[in-house]
């Protein structure tokens, strides 16, 4: 729907200031001011929306809320009838997520003549990589280096980030874009055919490769077509109820559930790679997130019921620029691009109130200061503050949205609102998990031959991701992951299956009072309530 009267109204504030903010740059916050509005306006720092986990590997961590209810859940094979005896799938690597992370370490693994099979909770390439937009780091321009990528990356993650990930992240970065492109991924070229990059919040130099905005689907279209080229075997709509661990404690299969037909299928693997993703689709804190269906947080829970142990998952990124209007743009991103074209966040005054490539944590957290201030445009939902998209064509000419921005031109042009005329309302929204499982620069957890890659990791980011290290770090992590399962899997005898760390697990619930009250993983979140809903 287009913007109503009262709307156009205020956005004249917008229009009669624009003039004046044309290649004038708002000053960064100094560190004081930037610790100053995290602790008071983060998400991340509501102590009432946290608590202390009482039971597992990492009991007295604090964990959102909802993660913590599903970490002290009921396994939903308490009371299921298996044959783990006899296996329906052998296999030497057992994959569980099917987007970027996933399919680039079954990729890996397949190179190096293992047997692969790979689980996807819906299709392959339903995940978050599908739906990133903005670009993909990566040091290989002269004027720039892997030493600079880890220090933008260590100061984004308030220096909280572990120094071995973030030096594979980075040395690997350049490798990963030549690799991708030798497998035919397409990036943005100038005349000459050399990469275009740009700037990102949090970045001191320009080095985000991007496919106009459309970068995680150009990737995934890549390695889906590279999937199904090289014969990789996978299964769609069965995702993981349960890990399975041999007598000697390590990760040996799964349990995987069929969406389809109900039933559950064992497979026995001699290493385990989870690349689940994150879990928006919880909604932390109420708010509304960008994230794919599917994403409902599955890996963290059976991987802490086997012994891993997390790092930073108390850590939650709310992209500054969630869509907040017309209201079925809820939870849509507006990619970070945008911002890095020359877009700036405008208060109701037609006033900027903060440098616009701040780092996430910094800029979502001022945009909340802005709104609770009685400075926010007010909206049937809540309230918002303008992004001032038409600034982008004045500044670097007309036909640059149209060029660089098609998605999200034409996202806003199906409800009337023409984003190269009139600027957007943007409030943030739930958008990435920080941290996950606590792994090794090899993609290694805390359990045995049980590996974890993209969003389910935790620890290369800190406690703030900059734009672009996401689809890097599913490719990093993901093809160091899929290559360490596929060596190690030549060195393992495989064992006898067992559940018998549900049990326990299950024992330590019921001791705390904890049993009962509801069961994980999710799987798929539900929006309605009816008989039968837990």
């Amino acid at each position: 729907m287009p913007y109503p009267p009262e709307l156009r109204e205020l956005m004249k504030k917008v229009e009669e200031t624009r003039p004046s903010r044309v290649n004038v740059h708002y000053p960064r916050m100094t560190p004081e001011e930037r610790a100053q509005v995290l602790k008071e306006y983060h998400p991340d720092f509501m102590e009432e929306a946290f608590r202390p986990l009482q039971v597992g590997v990492d009991r007295g961590v604090r964990l959102p809320l909802e993660m913590a209810d599903i970490f002290e859940a009921d396994s939903r094979l308490l009371s299921a009838e298996l044959d783990l005896e006899h296996p329906e799938f052998d296999v030497d690597v057992l994959v569980i997520g099917g987007g970027g992370a996933g399919a680039a370490a079954a990729l890996e693994a397949f190179s190096l003549g293992r047997k692969v099979l790979l689980a996807t909770k819906l299709r392959l390439g339903d995940a978050n990589t599908m739906m990133a937009q903005g670009g993909i780091q990566a040091a290989d321009k002269p004027q720039d280096s892997p030493a600079i990528h880890y220090l933008d990356v260590m100061g984004g993650g308030r220096f909280e980030n572990r120094p071995e990930l973030v030096r594979a992240l980075v040395r690997d970065a350049p490798g990963v874009i030549a690799w991708l492109e030798r497998m035919g991924a397409m990036f943005d070229k100038d005349e000459e055919g050399r990469m275009i990059t740009i700037h990102g919040g949090g970045t001191s130099r320009k080095r985000m490769h991007t496919a106009r905005d459309y970068t995680g689907a150009e990737i995934m279209r890549t390695l889906r077509d590279e999937i199904l080229n090289r014969g990789v075997e996978y299964i769609e709509f069965c995702p993981a109820l349960e890990l399975l661990l041999d007598e000697k404690g390590r990760a040996a299969g799964a349990v995987l559930f069929n969406l389809e037909t109900e039933s559950c299928h064992v497979v026995r693997a001699r290493t385990v790679i989870l690349a689940t993703g994150g879990s928006g689709r919880l909604h932390y804190q109420g708010f509304p997130t960008s994230n794919h269906y599917g994403a409902t947080g599955d890996g963290l829970v059976i991987a802490y019921r086997a012994g891993a142990r997390t790092a930073f998952a108390d850590s939650i990124q709310y992209h500054p620029t969630g869509g907040a209007y017309p209201p079925q743009l809820l939870g849509l991103l507006v990619t970070e691009k945008v911002r890095s074209l020359g877009a700036t966040p405008i208060n109701v005054r037609g006033e900027q109130f903060v440098y616009h490539l701040e780092t996430r944590d910094v800029e979502a957290s001022a945009i909340i200061r802005e709104c609770r201030r009685g400075l926010g445009v007010p909206l049937p939902t809540g309230t918002a503050v303008w992004l001032d998209s038409p600034l982008i064509e004045l500044t670097h000419g007309q036909g640059t949205i149209e060029r660089q921005l098609p998605a999200m031109l034409r996202q806003f042009a199906r409800f009337g609102i023409d984003i190269r005329k009139e600027p957007m309302l943007i409030y943030p929204t739930l958008h990435y998990q920080n941290g996950g499982l606590a792994i090794d620069e090899n993609g290694a957890t805390t359990v045995e031959n049980l590996y974890a890659a993209g969003e389910v990791a935790g620890g290369i980011h800190g406690r703030n991701r900059l734009m672009g290290n996401s689809l890097l770090d599913i490719l990093v992590f993901g093809r160091r992951a899929g290559r360490h399962a596929a060596e190690k899997s030549a060195e393992i005898r495989p064992g006898r299956l067992s559940l018998e760390h549900v049990y326990r697990y299950q024992e330590e619930l019921e001791a705390r009072g904890l049993a009962g009250q509801r069961v994980s993983p999710v799987l798929l979140p539900r929006y309605t309530h009816g008989a039968g809903d837990k």
